[in-house]
C-alpha cells in the first residue's frame, strides 16, 4: 500500500468484525499480507476456520486463555485476562515496529478499551506511530471521540432489529 489510512468500525450493531475480516480478505487477495488481534472473545467461530485456510497471508492471534465475558470474571480472572491482554498489546507494538503486516486488525480493541484494560492514549500513541504503509482496522462498540478524531474511516452500524430481542439465540453460521 502507498499510504496506510486508520479505520474504525464501532456501533451497536452486528457486523463490525465481519466487515473488517472483509476488508483483510480484500486485501489479502491483492497480495497484501493481513494479521487480526482478537480481543475478548474466546469461542470458535466460522470465519476462523475459513482464515486458517488463508495463512500465513491472513494470520488470527488470540493471546487471551479465559474464555467467559469480562463481567461473569472473577478478580483473579480478571487480572490473568488484563496480563495476557498486555502481552496482545505488546504484540501488536512488535508488530508494527517491525512492519510484519500490511493490514493490522485490532478486534474488539474498542471493549478492552471501555474495560479499562489499556488506557486509549497508548493506543492513540500506538496509531500515530505506525508504518506510513500500514493500514489499521479497529473494531468494537463506543469508539472513543478521541480515536475517530485520528481515523481516516469511521462506520457507524446501527442496530435496527436483531432476532435476540425477539428471543432468538445466536446462530451458527450466522453471529459465530
Amino acid at each position: 500500500m502507498e499510504r496506510g489510512l486508520i479505520h474504525i468500525y464501532t456501533g451497536d450493531g452486528k457486523g463490525k468484525t465481519t466487515a473488517a475480516i472483509g476488508q483483510g480478505i480484500r486485501a489479502c487477495g491483492r497480495g497484501n499480507k493481513v494479521y487480526m488481534v482478537q480481543f475478548l472473545k474466546g469461542q470458535s467461530t466460522g470465519e476462523l476456520s475459513t482464515l486458517k485456510k488463508l495463512e500465513p497471508d491472513f494470520k488470527v492471534f488470540r493471546f487471551e486463555k479465559i474464555k467467559d465475558f469480562v463481567w461473569n470474571l472473577t478478580q483473579s480472572q480478571l487480572k490473568e485476562l488484563k496480563s495476557q491482554i498486555n502481552t496482545a498489546f505488546l504484540f501488536i507494538k512488535n508488530t508494527i515496529k517491525n512492519c510484519d503486516c500490511d493490514l493490522l486488525i485490532l478486534d474488539e480493541i474498542m471493549g478492552v478499551l471501555s474495560n479499562n484494560f489499556i488506557d486509549t492514549g497508548s493506543v492513540i500513541e500506538l496509531l500515530k506511530n505506525k508504518p506510513e504503509k500500514m493500514e489499521i482496522i479497529l473494531t468494537g462498540r463506543d469508539a472513543p471521540k478521541e480515536l475517530q478524531d485520528i481515523a481516516h474511516y469511521v462506520c457507524d452500524i446501527k442496530s435496527i432489529k436483531h432476532p435476540f430481542q425477539c428471543g432468538i439465540p445466536a446462530r451458527e453460521g450466522i453471529e459465530y
